[in-house]
C-alpha cells in the first residue's frame, strides 16, 4: 500500500505492506466553492450577524487589516483584494489602511516571504507591518482580563477606526478551533498577555484541546481579549485538503466563527472504531511543518486515537530546525515529561515557549513518540524527548517488533487539519 503523506513543500510517498491493518483518517470536505472571490464578494455583502462590510467602513479615517503569519496556509490572494478594495471604494484612502501580521511571538515574515503570503500586488501597495509582541512601547494597556490577566494590544490595531481580522478555521491543540478572536489573541498581544493565554495552569485543564469550544479556558481568555479590543468584522475560511477555500464566514466576531466552526467540524473529524497501537501522522506540511516547535500540533491532534503505552510516528520537514531559541533551550534542559511538570507547576518557572513544551509532555505522558524529519540538527539528537528514525518505514517496522504483525494502525496524513475521535459513524 502506497500513501502519500504531506511533508515540507513536496510531500512523502511511503511503501506500508499490504497485510497490515490499517486505518486511514482523511479530511471530509465539500467540494472548494467554485469561484471564492465571488464567494468573498457575497460574504462582505451579506455577513452573518453584522452589517456588510461597505456599511462598516463609511465614515471611517483609517482600517486595520489582521492577517495570520506565514505558518498559516490563508489564502490571502484570494481573501485580501476582495477586503481592501471594499474599504477603498467605501472611502477610506489607500494610506490609510494598514495590513498587521499577526506574529504572536513568532518571527516576522519580510521580503520574498511576504509576497509569497500576500501576493506581489498587495506586497506593492500597502503599507504592511509586523507585530512585535516583544516590544512594550508598540501595545497598549486594556485593563485586566477577569482572571486578572494584563490585555497588552498593538497599538497599530487600537488606532485605525475600523478594525477587521482575517483567519483559517481549523482544529487548534490548545484553543478547540483557530481563527475569530485568535487573530487577536495571541495574534496581535503583548508578550504579558501571551504569556498568560498560554500559562500552565490553563493549558493543564482538561478541555483546552483540539476541536473543543465549550468549558474551554483557552478559548475563553481569547473571545474575551478580543473583545475587549474590539473586532468590527471577521472574514474567516474553511479550506480542503488541496488548500482550497470551501467556506466563508464574514461578519460578527463570535457568530461568524461559530459558523465557520460548525462547518470545520464537519469536514475535519475522521473516527476509528478503536484505539490504534500505532498512528503514523504529520504536521500537515508546508508551512505548518517548517519547525518541530509547529510539528507539536501534528502528536496533540493524533493524541485521541492512540491507546495508553502505544506510539505516535509523525513525520516533519522541520525545514528552519526546531524553532526559537527559548523552545530550544527548554527542550534540551529537559530530561523527562515528568521532570518538566514539575518543575513548571511552580508559580516561579517560566520561559517563553514553554506551552509547546508542556504539549509535547502531554503526549510523551500517553505515548512513545518517534519523529521522521531531514530537518533536525545534528547536536540536537538525543535531547528533544522523541525518538529520530531514519525512514517512516523504519520507524513502522519499530512498531510492529513492539506490537506484533497483527497490530491496529491508523494513518493521518494530512495530522493537524484532521479531528480525530474513537467512535461509530452515525447511520442516516
Amino acid at each position: 500500500m502506497r500513501i502519500q503523506l504531506d511533508y515540507g513543500k513536496d510531500g512523502l510517498l511511503i511503501d506500508l505492506p499490504d497485510s497490515l491493518h490499517i486505518d486511514i483518517l482523511n479530511l471530509n470536505c465539500p467540494p472548494p466553492l467554485p469561484d471564492a472571490a465571488a464567494a468573498v464578494e457575497r460574504a462582505l455583502r451579506a455577513p452573518i450577524a453584522s452589517p456588510p462590510l461597505s456599511d462598516l467602513a463609511k465614515g471611517r479615517r483609517s482600517a486595520c487589516v489582521v492577517i495570520s503569519d506565514i505558518t498559516r496556509p490563508i489564502p490571502n490572494r484570494v481573501i485580501l483584494p476582495p477586503l481592501l478594495r471594499t474599504l477603498e471604494t467605501s472611502g477610506i484612502p489607500r494610506d490609510r489602511i494598514t495590513i498587521l501580521v499577526g506574529t504572536g511571538l513568532h518571527r516576522p515574515n519580510e521580503g520574498d516571504e511576504l509576497i509569497e503570503m500576500v501576493g506581489p500586488e498587495v506586497a506593492g501597495r500597502y503599507r504592511i507591518v509586523n507585530h512585535k509582541a516583544r516590544e512594550r512601547e508598540t501595545h497598549a494597556h486594556l485593563g485586566q482580563t477577569s482572571s486578572g490577566a494584563p490585555i497588552w494590544v498593538d497599538k497599530t490595531y487600537l488606532e485605525a477606526d475600523l478594525r477587521v481580522a482575517t483567519a483559517l478555521i481549523e482544529p487548534h491543540l490548545m484553543a478547540g478551533y483557530s481563527g475569530g478572536r485568535k487573530a487577536i489573541c495571541p495574534g496581535i498581544c503583548g508578550a504579558d498577555t501571551i504569556r498568560a493565554f498560554h500559562g500552565f495552569s490553563i493549558l493543564s485543564h482538561e478541555r483546552a484541546t483540539e476541536g473543543v469550544l465549550d468549558g474551554n479556558p483557552v478559548h475563553a481568555f481569547s473571545l474575551e481579549v478580543a473583545r475587549k479590543a474590539r473586532v468590527d468584522f471577521i472574514l474567516n475560511v474553511t479550506m480542503d485538503e488541496s488548500r482550497r477555500v470551501t467556506g466563508v464566514f464574514a461578519g460578527d466576531l463570535k457568530e461568524a466563527h461559530q459558523a465557520g466552526v460548525a462547518a470545520a467540524e464537519r469536514q475535519a473529524l475522521a473516527l476509528v472504531p478503536e484505539p490504534a497501537d500505532l498512528v503514523l501522522t504529520t504536521s500537515a506540511g508546508y508551512p505548518l511543518d517548517l519547525t518541530f516547535y509547529q510539528a507539536v500540533k501534528g502528536l496533540t491532534a493524533a493524541l485521541p486515537v492512540v491507546r495508553d503505552g502505544g506510539t505516535l510516528l509523525i513525520a516533519a520537514r522541520c525545514a528552519e530546525g526546531l524553532g526559537g531559541r527559548e523552545f530550544q533551550d527548554l527542550l534540551f534542559r529537559t530530561g523527562s515529561a515528568d521532570a518538566f511538570f514539575e518543575a513548571a507547576a511552580s508559580p516561579d518557572f517560566f520561559t517563553i515557549d514553554q506551552w509547546q513544551v508542556q504539549e509535547l509532555c502531554k503526549v510523551l505522558r500517553r505515548a512513545k513518540v518517534q519523529l521522521y524529519s531531514e530537518g533536525i540538527p545534528p547536536h540536537a539528537r538525543g535531547r528533544i524527548l522523541v525518538d529520530l528514525v531514519p525512514s517512516v518505514e523504519d520507524g513502522i517496522a519499530q512498531a510492529l517488533a513492539d506490537y506484533g504483525p497483527e497490530a491496529r494502525i491508523a494513518v493521518i496524513p494530512k495530522g493537524p487539519y484532521v479531528l480525530p475521535r474513537v467512535g461509530e459513524a452515525a447511520e442516516v
